[in-house]
């Protein structure tokens, strides 16, 4: 069963590499007035209306900037997005037809035209215009209008590599799964939308606009494609700096941001270690955070991208959470390379994206291993002696160790930024990959540690050691919380990877990592302090507040609403006007970020549950509502607005809505735990009885469904048939408290008190320090 969350941006943006100073003469057919899309605002417009934040577009920016034009001409930048046109079609549309499972699309001309026939919205074959082309390389993706101001990207592809190297022709993006029309991974659906999805990052100044009262996009951009004042913001400043005959250069030079992170830097290379240092330490990452709004996984919080300023006041990138990542932090899903890098020595020690990467051509400054040689002694590393491999072979390579690929998008390879030793002792023990086994795929990882601790000995071993402590969260062992908060408070671990200890710490939180928790939320770099507003989520209201209102008053936008949302249930209980006043501005603040993706079930929802907390029901309602019908496919709307049903008392509503999501999908195990709760509530037991039971059938995964599933088996009287439920959850979940507990209990009051002995043993063994052991221990000696 495929997992759409993690495909939620897989099929949409070839996000291509750098960020720049782009200095550029556009080519004629290229438009640098604002354009919207197709059959919205048309007319024309004033100066004033074209440039609303005064961008000057790339013509005014080439008439000085020649030589940086000349770099950015044919880069990925300047291919993002492009007129459909003879010059910028790749594709096969001579007639070609492409079979994908029991869909045979043709693609054509027609009045000089380019066309698709292929399925709709509906199923049926229809005819579509191309009108838009997104990306160069490896592969080339079309864009096609729909009603509302939409753009939806194919899902077949044009392979533009080399027949040679198996390219040129069409190729479907799901190749092994088959998507049908409804599916929100359809090119048709809400998850292949252009305007949500990849607009940001493939035009400048790019307006998302869109408006929920009516469902229409009214998406613009100031040039097509990504240019100087993507990453450099509008320019009108600059140019009249540019224009006077007093100018200072020793000033901005009038831009919003300037990328000075490497300026008058050096680096110079140990001949004792191999390695270099740079000349002065890195006091900004500017260049960095401004690569990282398109060059990360990331969600957007605010539509106005503020030049310069962090990048969690704009947005909120993914931590190195589960199933986006392996535990020891390697890219899993597509994740693009920010939170890689993070990781990185390179980033500890004030590599920058420019320092490897020219930021107009978007082409390494060196090619190979020259290019690490830039920084690494080339006689230590680049040598039979380092790599172990025949000079010139792929094993010789640096990236082929440090920067192992993975391909997403089926044909275009990724390169994981974190530039790691290889660890294939981390395969055996978590199932992580490892470089060694990508290329010697007929071996096992035992034998590539073997080779590695032959040739390298254990000074390997002190590298990416976080793996351990992922891997024994994820999977609930008793050490979790201990591991959770030493790393979290590990001042050496990279700060994306603290972060992520504090944001998985919340579901083991205690009085013994409290403190953990309070570090973080005073830690200079913002992506910790808003991990730790996170990880407070099950505390109560008052400790709540004793921790987090004064994050209300953040610097960084991302951690201020973060903070907001974890104390909105104190919206009407706190006392003092001054209190309430910011706690109510950070709430408004917070619902702002949430609004300006009303095109999104989850916005939707993360809306509904807000007004929920604040006691706004009919507020909550219409979230939930918009929600649904936004993706009636969508489970969690259903659920959600059955538990608003739920603490109203309209549980008749509530059963009437999980019934249809059922129809929608008759195997959501959440649904089934839902609907068998509300008939429990009903005292309708037999017919609860099943949904549960099918719940917990269902999701083996999820142990809480077993345990509610054995509690109602155990009250009525069918104690037995409870603990072979807990058995088998337990053979799944060997450290999980409530089916321990249960399984200590249940035994315990059918008087098999060897089992229940045998069980408490066991407690007693993974959680020493649990105050439950006492009451355990008094239950079992009475």
């Amino acid at each position: 069963m495929k997992n759409k969350s993690l495909t939620l941006l897989l099929s949409l943006c070839v996000i291509i590499f750098a960020i720049a100073i782009y200095t550029l003469l556009i080519p004629h057919d290229r438009q640098s007035e604002k354009q919207s899309t197709p059959e919205l605002n048309k007319q024309s417009k004033t100066e004033k209306e074209v440039y609303p934040q005064n961008y000057v577009g790339i013509e005014v920016c080439a008439q000085c900037h020649q030589e940086q034009y000349i770099l950015w001409q044919g880069s990925h930048h300047d291919h993002s997005m492009q007129v459909v046109n003879d010059e910028t079609v790749l594709g096969d549309f001579n007639n070609t037809e492409f079979a994908y499972f029991d869909v045979t699309s043709k693609f054509y001309k027609k009045d000089g035209k380019y066309k698709v026939l292929t399925d709709g919205p509906g199923g049926e074959l229809k005819e579509y215009e191309i009108k838009y082309t997104f990306g160069i390389y490896p592969l080339q993706q079309y864009l096609i209008e729909f009603p509302g101001g939409r753009l939806q990207a194919l899902g077949i592809a044009w392979d533009t590599r080399a027949e040679s190297e198996g390219g040129q022709k069409w190729f479907h993006l799901y190749p092994d799964e088959e998507i049908k029309y409804g599916d929100v991974l359809h090119w048709t659906g809400i998850n292949q939308n252009w305007n949500y999805m990849c607009a940001e990052c493939h035009s400048t100044n790019l307006e998302k606009n869109y408006n929920h009262e009516i469902g229409n996009y009214e998406t613009t951009w100031s040039e097509i494609n990504v240019s100087c004042e993507s990453c450099h913001g509008p320019g009108s400043n600059h140019v009249d700096w540019a224009e006077r005959e007093d100018k200072d250069y020793n000033s901005e030079k009038g831009l919003l941001v300037t990328f000075n992170d490497r300026k008058g830097v050096s680096w110079t290379i140990n001949p004792e270690t191999g390695n270099s240092k740079r000349s002065k330490p890195k006091d900004s990452d500017t260049e960095i955070e401004a690569c990282a709004r398109c060059h990360s996984r990331r969600s957007v919080i605010w539509e106005d991208y503020e030049y310069g300023k962090p990048l969690l006041d704009t947005h909120l990138p993914t931590l190195l959470e589960d199933g986006y990542y392996f535990p020891d932090g390697q890219i899993l899903e597509e994740v693009y390379v920010h939170g890689s890098f993070l990781q990185s020595k390179m980033f500890e020690k004030g590599v920058t994206c420019t320092d490897c990467h020219n930021p107009h051509s978007l082409k390494l400054n060196k090619q190979g291993n020259e290019l690490c040689n830039t920084c690494h002694l080339s006689s230590k590393f680049d040598s039979l002696s380092h790599h172990h491999h025949k000079e010139g072979s792929e094993g010789a390579e640096c990236i082929g160790c440090h920067m192992p690929d993975k391909n997403y998008m089926v044909i275009d390879p990724r390169h994981d930024h974190s530039i790691r030793i290889p660890r294939p002792d981390m395969s055996i023990k978590y199932g992580t990959p490892n470089a060694c086994n990508n290329c010697h795929n007929d071996k096992d990882a035992q034998w590539a540690s073997d080779m590695v601790n032959e040739w390298y000995g254990d000074n390997i071993l002190s590298y990416n050691n976080y793996a351990d402590v992922f891997y024994t969260s994820r999977n609930g062992m008793p050490d979790s919380e201990q591991l959770l908060s030493e790393l979290a408070m590990n001042g050496s671990a990279p700060n994306i990877v603290r972060a992520t200890a504090l944001s998985e710490l919340g579901g083991y939180l205690s009085p013994q990592s409290i403190e953990a928790v309070s570090e973080g939320l005073n830690d200079p770099d913002p992506m910790v302090r808003a991990a730790a507003v996170d990880s407070v989520e099950f505390l109560d209201i008052p400790q709540r507040l004793e921790y987090l209102f004064n994050l209300l008053n953040d610097p960084v936008r991302g951690v201020r609403i973060k903070a907001a949302r974890m104390l909105a249930p104190a919206k009407n209980i706190l006392v003092q006007p001054n209190k309430q006043q910011v706690l109510n501005k950070a709430l408004e603040e917070y619902i702002k970020t949430q609004e300006i993706n009303l095109d999104r079930p989850e916005a939707n929802l993360n809306l509904g549950n807000l007004y929920t907390e604040m006691g706004e029901f009919d507020k909550a309602e219409a979230s939930f509502k918009r929600a649904i019908s936004l993706d009636p496919t969508s489970i969690q709307g259903y659920v959600n607005l059955a538990d608003l049903y739920r603490i109203q008392k309209r549980d008749d509503l509530g059963e009437n809505l999980l019934e249809n999501a059922l129809k929608i999908d008759n195997n959501s195990a959440e649904v089934h735990h839902v609907l068998g709760l509300l008939l429990v509530r009903a005292k309708r037991l037999d017919e609860a009885d099943y949904h549960l039971g099918e719940a917990a059938k269902l999701s083996q995964d999820n142990p809480r469904y077993s345990y509610v599933y054995s509690v109602l088996l155990n009250s009525t009287g069918r104690a037995n048939e409870a603990i072979n439920v807990l058995e088998q959850a337990n053979k799944e979940h060997l450290y999980n408290k409530e089916i321990l507990i249960a399984l200590i209990t249940f035994n315990s009051d059918l008087g098999k008190l060897d089992e229940a002995i045998r069980y408490y043993e066991k407690y007693k063994q993974y959680y020493p320090q649990d105050p439950n052991i006492g009451i355990l221990g008094e239950q079992l000696e009475r």
